[in-house]
């Protein structure tokens, strides 16, 4: 069992990122635990959506995601 200041920490600051591959500046990112994990049933439709066509465009239009710790007022 773990405790909810531990279990905060690890769901509650991390990101996946996808940067655009061709185009600078272009990204999408999406709260993630600290495996790297997105719970997909949590996000926003929109959201969803668009992690939904971001994976599926790795290779082509967006590099392989990275996991990161979120910035500071997100």
């Amino acid at each position: 069992m773990s405790h909810p200041s531990q279990e905060s920490a690890r769901t509650g600051c991390y990101e996946l990122r996808f940067e655009g591959l061709y185009c600078f500046g272009r990204s999408y990112a999406f709260p993630c635990d600290a495996d790297g994990n997105v719970q997909v049933a949590l996000l926003s439709d929109q959201a969803r959506s668009n992690y939904q066509r971001v994976s599926a465009s790795v290779g082509r239009e967006f590099l392989a995601p990275v996991k990161r710790i979120q910035p500071r007022g997100h």
